[in-house]
């Protein structure tokens, strides 16, 4: 049986300055920001870009141990994850681990936007790291 996905939520993208991507995105690009905050327990800042009906979520590190800050110095800047919609993320994280998928999460951690979030390694997932997004209510817009 498939994940139950409600399809691709965000791709993320990793960077060294939140405030210089941010003004590449907006002004260079000419994409609308739609928010944005501070995950002080990940120690990350996230801003989220509006791409027609789809969005790139900017992350970066707020301290040097950060899963962002270790992603950077090994990859440098770039993209970092893609990040799939799911209705029941605790009941989408029993049936990968029942697959045998190869998990970095087995339980939920905050996500932005009041979401709840877990990773599926990225060698489990053909060198993609994957996130498991379930939202509290719908996504922002």
């Amino acid at each position: 049986m498939p994940l139950k996905s409600l399809g691709v939520d965000h791709v993320g993208v990793a960077v060294a300055d939140l405030e210089k991507a941010t003004t590449t995105y907006r002004d260079l690009l000419g994409f609308e920001i739609a928010g944005g905050e501070t995950l002080e327990t990940r120690g990350l800042a996230v801003r989220f870009v509006t791409v027609g009906d789809s969005r790139i979520e900017l992350i970066a590190p707020t301290r040097a141990d950060s899963e962002v800050s270790r992603f950077l110095a090994k990859n440098g800047e770039g993209l970092h994850h893609v990040a799939v919609r799911v209705h029941d993320l605790d009941a989408a994280l029993r049936d990968l681990k029942a697959r045998g998928a190869k998990l970095i999460d087995e339980t939920p951690r905050p996500g932005a936007h009041q979401t709840r979030v877990a990773f599926v390694h990225p060698k489990g997932a053909h060198g993609v790291l994957l996130e498991l997004v379930e939202h509290r209510r719908e996504p922002p817009t």
